[in-house]
Parts: structure tokens; C-alpha cells; sequence
């Protein structure tokens, strides 16, 4: 599938703390239309300003660049992964503040989500850290994570995720998740899967950060390749992981 999208170019306003940048002049300007062909170098600009000013002035006034160096580019990435691993949900960019002492109203990367079961499914997001991908499940209810638990302690089930979160991490890939610092209750600690138990969520992930493939259409074969790797693991807890 190809989607059209606008590109554009812009210059950031503030000083930048992370890469150099390449000048791009000083107002927005629509180049072409095409299917995804990369992030550009605008869209780093941008989270990078955002992290220095997060305030509705800075987005009031480069909003035009969120949605054309941003969002739209995103949305084409993912719209070309679509047939493959479903529909995504592209994140708002507004921050929930109602319940967090950090009052700051934006998001600092753009995320999208393929879920195929609650909490659970294929990941990618751009950010002033530049790209990253990811798989699995981020949250799980008292339910699902004792079946979780229960699969890891079986006999086949268990070694069967062993296996493959030990090739993600041979291929590369980051295991991360919310882990607890002890044994869960009721396991001992001396299990020899006690690593895999500790886990109240697992998301493999991948940092592309600034490889010069991210400013290109080579990103999507990047991704989709991230996302067949993570097939193993989501078909694991699709297999395993009830409630």
C-alpha cells in the first residue's frame, strides 16, 4: 500500500543538544508528494526543540511541522505495514497531566501501536533519540500475569520463551519491561526461569537511533524485519498468556 504524504523542511528555532544539524531554511515548504521516504532531518529538529521548550507556544507555532514532518510520515510508514500486521493507532501527542507532577503538555516522540491482544503487539516511535522499534505486551492484569507466570514455570512453555528471548537479545534486540527486584510471591528463587518470572511486562526493542536509513524509505524494510522477529514472542502470548 502507498499512502501520500507531504514532505517538508524547516530550521528549529533553539539550540540543539544532541547532533548536528543541517540547515534547511526558514519557512515550511511542501517539496512533493510520495509514500513513505523516511523521517527528515525536521522531525529531529523538532523533538529536540520540544524537549527544550514544551510549552502551546512552541507547538501553536510548529504545529505545521509536526503534521507534515511527523504525523503524516508516520502515518504512511505504518499505513505500508498495514496488510502485513494490522492497522495502528498513531498516539496523540498531548501529554495526560491530570494525575502527574510533570505539567509539561507535550509528548517528546511520536509512537504507533499494531495491538493484537490487550496491551500487546508491535511498536515504533521517533523521537528526538531518534528511531526505535519494539514488540510485546507493556501491561497485564492480575490475570493475565498469572498466566503469564504459569507459562514460564511449564515444563515446555517456559524453555520455549527462554529460547526466544535469547535469540532477540543474540539478534540485537534490548529485553526490557517492568521487572520486579525480587521473587514474585510463591516462587522460589532459586526457579530457573526466575529471570523470565520477575517480569510483570516484556517489550523487546531495537534503537535505530540516527542511521542515515531513517531520512530514507529503507526505514520500513527496517521495521517490518524488526516486526517479523517479534512474531516468536507475540505468538507466545497469544498461545499462553489468558485473561
Amino acid at each position: 500500500m502507498r499512502v501520500s504524504v507531504a514532505r517538508c523542511s524547516t530550521q528549529g528555532n533553539l539550540p540543539d543538544r544532541r547532533r548536528p544539524r543541517r540547515h534547511h531554511g526558514n519557512s515550511i515548504a511542501i517539496v512533493e508528494t510520495v509514500g513513505f521516504d523516511g523521517f527528515s532531518e525536521a522531525a529531529l529538529d523538532f523533538y529536540d526543540d520540544l524537549e527544550i521548550d514544551n510549552s502551546k507556544s512552541f507547538w501553536q507555532a510548529h504545529r505545521d511541522v509536526y503534521e507534515t514532518a511527523i504525523k503524516q510520515p508516520m502515518q504512511a510508514l505504518t499505513a505500508e505495514l498495514a496488510d502485513e500486521f494490522g492497522d495502528a493507532k498513531i498516539f496523540r501527542p498531548y501529554r495526560d497531566v491530570r494525575f502527574s507532577k510533570d505539567k509539561t503538555p507535550y509528548k517528546t516522540h511520536q509512537g504507533a501501536f499494531v495491538a493484537v491482544a490487550p496491551a500487546t503487539g508491535f511498536y515504533v516511535q521517533i523521537g528526538a533519540p531518534g528511531v526505535r522499534t519494539g514488540f510485546g505486551f507493556y501491561e497485564a492484569s492480575s490475570a493475565r500475569l498469572a498466566s503469564f507466570r504459569e507459562a514460564i514455570v511449564h515444563d515446555r512453555h517456559g524453555p520455549e520463551l527462554e529460547r526466544i528471548v535469547a535469540h532477540a537479545r543474540a539478534s540485537g534486540f534490548d529485553i526490557g519491561g517492568d521487572r520486579l527486584k525480587t521473587s514474585p510471591r510463591g516462587f522460589d528463587a532459586d526457579h530457573p526461569r526466575i529471570e523470565l518470572l520477575r517480569h510483570r511486562s516484556l517489550v523487546v526493542g531495537r534503537d535505530h537511533g540516527f542511521a542515515a536509513y531513517i531520512h530514507t524509505a529503507e526505514l520500513l524494510d527496517h521495521v517490518r524485519a524488526d516486526w517479523r522477529a517479534g512474531r516468536p514472542l507475540i505468538d507466545w502470548v497469544l498461545a499462553h498468556v489468558k485473561g
